[in-house]
């Protein structure tokens, strides 16, 4: 099996995801050709749910705002995506291609690996994040 490449831009914006101050909250990656992941788009907000592809094995780093007006945190996610239309030979590499991405992306509190598009809830997502956390911040109000 040949060897993953991964682009060097994969870092740079790794890391400007993890940045407060860079107004970066997300990082694309897929394939060019079958060996290499590049960075196929990265913003601000939730964009990346609408470039999710059907016919591709992407990858997705991103960050989540929780807690209250009293605490505010931020806690990142790592989501595989594995569109309906890849190919059986495509979705057997991707467990060793996501070990190697991993590599580079290294730090997120929670992990997904989805298949569905039904299954890109971004509220679901966000509540997974929150329990990871441990501690709830979501500001409870005495009654």
């Amino acid at each position: 099996m040949a060897q993953l490449e991964v682009s060097e831009a994969v870092d740079s914006l790794y890391q400007q995801v993890r940045n407060d101050k860079s107004g970066t909250d997300y990082v694309l990656l897929g394939y060019e050709g079958k060996n290499k992941i590049v960075v196929e788009s990265s913003g601000a907000g939730t964009e990346w749910v609408d470039k999710l592809k059907d016919e591709q094995a992407q990858f997705v780093f991103f960050r989540v705002n929780t807690g209250d007006k009293e605490s505010k945190r931020t806690k990142f996610v790592f989501l595989t995506w594995v569109g309906e239309g890849v190919s059986v030979l495509q979705k057997a590499k991707i467990s060793v291609h996501k070990s190697d991405v991993k590599k580079i992306i290294r730090d997120f509190a929670v992990e997904f690996h989805f298949t569905d598009r039904s299954e890109v809830d971004l509220e679901k997502i966000t509540t997974a994040v929150r329990k990871a956390g441990g501690a709830n911040y979501n500001g409870q109000e005495s009654q």
